[in-house]
Parts: C-alpha cells; structure tokens; sequence
C-alpha cells in the first residue's frame, strides 16, 4: 500500500521567514506596508508584478530580492517552533515533499542545519518549475499517484489555488504570510493555529477523503 504524501510549502510553513522576506521587500519598497506584502502571496507569487508606477522618491528598483534574501537567509531565518518534531513524527507514516517558490539550493541547506533534510525525499525549488501546479504534476508522474495520495500544508491562499487546480485539497496554518481570514477563501481542510495540531489534520484529513 503506498503511503500518502505531505507536500510542505517551506516559507512560512517550516521556516520563520516573513520578518525578512518583509524587511528585504520594504528595501526595493519602502512604503510597502504588510498588508500589501502578504497580498502578493493571494496568487503565485512568480506572476507578482510591480506596479506600474511605484512611488519614484523612494522606489529602489536596483536591489534583487534573491541576492539580499539568500544572503541573509541562513543566519537570520529560524525553523518554526514545534516543526522540527512535528515533521519528524509526520515522516514516519508519510512520504514528504517541500514544493516552494525558494530555490532547492537554499531549502537544503536550511534544512540540513536544522538536521531535517533528510526527512524529506524531495525539495522542488523555483529552480524546477515557477509553477506550483506544474510541480505538483512532477510529483504525480514520479510517484506514479493521484490528487487523493496528496494534501498541501501552507500559508498561503496562492498555494491552495495552485493545488486545487490539480486537484489536491490544502490544509491551511495560520503563522505565515497570509492571516486565517486570507486562508478560508481557498476552502481549506482546516486551519491550523499550531504546528502541534498538524498531524492530527493529516490524519483527519486522509480519514475524511476515504470515508
């Protein structure tokens, strides 16, 4: 019998990285306010665009959010409280997978320090793909599964629009990039508050898919 897959949005979801993703986004923007930040989350975040006339006295279109984030990442991005455990609890009933809009490169390395890289047997990056829903098809022919194997952990309203267009169904958390409020306009399973209440959802979720 196969065992059902986790695909695990990283930002967010398994790393604390808002704070910064703010900060280096506010160094391109510097009136951007959260709100408008975590708008940009509602979608994939690839297909973001800036506005067509941001505000020219203090618009600084010469910094590259890759360059300043990656470069920062490693040291002043911590795991989410509770996740280490949470994952590797998950791992021993579930095969998991990180589909992110981060490149490979970076997730692994964050992974490896935090000593969890090895729970997860694949990081698809924005390197594969840009599209969450092209990745997910990725998983599908090299997994030889189906929408019902799947759920979608993540805090974003972008990533459970991506994956009911394969057909998946998300489960939501509320300490990332977009508010509860944000994450029930994609219909997800649940919400989660903390990563403790996670593998009881799993659970409940594969439970009810069956039933």
């Amino acid at each position: 019998m196969k065992k059902n897959f986790l695909l695990f949005d990283f930002d967010g979801v398994i790393a604390d990285s808002f704070a910064l993703a703010f900060k280096v986004s506010k160094m391109i923007s510097p009136r951007l306010t959260e709100e408008e930040f975590g708008q940009r989350f509602e979608g994939n975040i690839n297909d973001w665009q800036t506005p067509a006339s941001p505000d020219p006295e203090t618009y600084r279109p010469e910094v590259n959010f890759f360059v300043e984030y990656f470069s920062r990442m490693q040291k002043e991005v911590e795991l989410v409280p509770g996740m280490a455990g949470v994952i590797k609890k998950l791992q021993k009933k579930y095969t998991l997978v990180v589909v992110s809009s981060t490149i490979t490169s970076p997730i692994t390395m964050f992974l490896e320090k935090a000593g969890l890289a090895n729970h997860f047997d694949k990081i698809l990056g924005n390197d594969v793909h840009r599209s969450k829903v092209e990745k997910i098809k990725i998983i599908f022919e090299r997994y030889g599964i189906g929408a019902d194997n799947c759920v979608f952990i993540t805090d974003t309203l972008g990533d459970m629009r991506e994956a009911a267009e394969t057909g998946i169904g998300s489960i939501g958390v509320a300490w990332g990039f977009n508010k509860s409020e944000t994450l029930a306009k994609g219909k997800p399973f649940r919400i989660l508050k903390t990563p403790s209440e996670m593998v009881g959802a799993v659970a409940d979720y594969f439970s009810a898919f069956k039933n």
